[in-house]
């Protein structure tokens, strides 16, 4: 059984590597789309979405209204640091891709209570475009 819960927030970020307009510094209205699976428990709950609520807060908390910066892009980081802006520094280019990895890594990583066999996150850049990806245990 899988439940399914949606988070959006507003982030901003550059590709530095990118060759088109990528490299410029933009934003994007992100959402993500997580999908546990798992046995469902005595009761019939696979896991409470407070609990998938609880897993997700620290990464909603450090990225909305933020920008995301790759932490070999320094010239990004010290305007950022100038305009005394909220940042998020990573270790890895800042890809939709890699956003989306980074989030089951860390959604993993909170330790979801219950019997859960695997994690999927649908992570949009734009209301028509999205990574996907997923772990299992």
């Amino acid at each position: 059984m899988k439940i399914v819960r949606e988070y959006k927030w507003e982030m901003g970020h550059r590709l530095p590597f990118h060759p088109a307009a990528c490299k410029n510094l933009h934003g994007h209205s992100y959402k993500a789309v997580i999908e546990v699976e798992g046995t469902p428990d005595e009761h019939g709950i696979v896991i409470d979405f407070y609990d998938l609520d609880k897993a997700m807060k620290p990464l909603l908390d450090k990225f909305d209204h933020s920008f995301i910066a790759y932490d070999k892009d320094t010239e990004l980081i010290d305007v950022l640091e100038k305009l005394n802006s909220k940042m998020a520094v990573v270790d890895f280019q800042t890809t939709a891709e890699n956003i989306c990895g980074y989030f089951l890594q860390e959604i993993k990583r909170a330790g979801l209570p219950g019997k859960i066999t695997g994690i999927k996150c649908l992570l949009f850049e734009t209301s028509d475009c999205f990574v996907q990806d997923e772990v299992k245990f």
